[in-house]
C-alpha cells in the first residue's frame, strides 16, 4: 500500500477517535440544568394566615406563646389562636375609632363594665368641652399575642398592638380649626370570657402602654 494511503488511513483513524472524544464530552449535560433547579428548588406553598388576614401579613406564635396558651387550650381545644388574633384586631380597631366617636352603643358590648365606666367617663369630659374628635388608622395595626390562660371558668388573653393613628380633634372655636395629631401607640390589652357560656365572645377587660 502506497504511503500516501498509509497517511491518509492514519488521519481519518485520529479524526474518528477526536470525534468520539468530543461526542463524549458534549453530548453530556456539564453543570446544573434548568430542569435539574427546577426539581431541587421547593415549592411554593401559602403562608398559615387567620381568616380574613390580609396575605403577607400573618400571625406568627413563637414557642414561648405557644406554651403559655397550653393551658387555655386544654381548657378550650376549639381555640384558635389565628382567629382570635384576627377578631381581636378587628375589635382594636373598632374599639379605638368608638371611643373617638363617642360611640357608647357600639362600645358597651365590647367592653367590661369597669373599662366602659373609664371609657365613659373620658367621652363624657370631651362632650363636656364641646369637642369631637375623629380617628384614623394610618395602616392595619399589628396584633402579637402574648399570653393566654385560663383559670376557674375565666379565660383571659392579652394582645400586644402597636398602630399609628391620626386623630383630627374639632373643638367649638372655629377659628383654631381643627387639631391634628399622628401617633405611634404602642398597648398590652387583655381580653377574657367566661368559658361554656353561651356568648362565646371576648370582651376587653383592661388596657396599659406597652414598649414600642
Amino acid at each position: 500500500m502506497p504511503p500516501v494511503q498509509i497517511q491518509i488511513i492514519i488521519f481519518a483513524v485520529i479524526a474518528a477517535v477526536v470525534l468520539f472524544q468530543l461526542y463524549n464530552v458534549l453530548g453530556k449535560k456539564v453543570g446544573r440544568q434548568p430542569e435539574e433547579d427546577a426539581r431541587s428548588k421547593p415549592v411554593a406553598t401559602p403562608t398559615a394566615t387567620a381568616p380574613d388576614q390580609p396575605a403577607g401579613r400573618p400571625h406568627v406564635l413563637d414557642a414561648v406563646t405557644l406554651a403559655s396558651i397550653a393551658g387555655l387550650k386544654a381548657r378550650d381545644p376549639a381555640f384558635d389562636p389565628l382567629r382570635f388574633l384576627e377578631g381581636a384586631r378587628q375589635a382594636h380597631e373598632t374599639i379605638v375609632r368608638a371611643y373617638a366617636a363617642g360611640d357608647r352603643d357600639t362600645l358597651k358590648p365590647l367592653l367590661t363594665p369597669t373599662v366602659m365606666a373609664s371609657f365613659e367617663a373620658g367621652i363624657a369630659a370631651r362632650e363636656t368641652r364641646g369637642e369631637t374628635e375623629v380617628a384614623e388608622f394610618l395602616h392595619p395595626a399589628r396584633a402579637d399575642l402574648e399570653q393566654a390562660s385560663a383559670e376557674e371558668n375565666r379565660a383571659t388573653a392579652k394582645v400586644r398592638f402597636l398602630a399609628e393613628l391620626r386623630n383630627t380633634v374639632t373643638s367649638p372655636d372655629a377659628a383654631a380649626g381643627p387639631q391634628i395629631e399622628e401617633r405611634r401607640v404602642a398597648e398590652l390589652w387583655t381580653f377574657e370570657r367566661t368559658l361554656g357560656a353561651s356568648d362565646p365572645n371576648w370582651v376587653l377587660a383592661r388596657t396599659e402602654p406597652a414598649a414600642a
